[in-house]
């Protein structure tokens, strides 16, 4: 099954990167463009014959590994 995990960073962690894309597309005539937040996606095939047992990997994965739950959030969907 495939299983995608979205990790982003909380709110109030201070995010350079989404700042340095936020300026960037001001000066290149986007206006109105408020905080931007750059985040990332981990796409995963995982063996497991359920939603249910690939949501419960993925979940397992990310607190391990793919997220820092310190300062990012994660969300986890079954995609196929």
């Amino acid at each position: 099954m495939k299983v995608r995990v979205f990790v982003s960073l909380k709110e109030g962690v201070l995010d350079p990167q989404g700042k340095a894309v936020g300026h960037a597309l001001a000066a290149l005539g986007f206006k109105g463009v408020g905080e931007v937040r750059i985040g990332r996606v981990v796409d995963l095939d995982v063996a497991a014959k359920t939603a249910d047992e690939a949501r419960k990997e993925g979940e397992a994965m990310a607190k391990a590994l793919l997220a820092n739950e310190v300062i990012e959030d994660f969300h986890v969907e079954v995609v196929a």
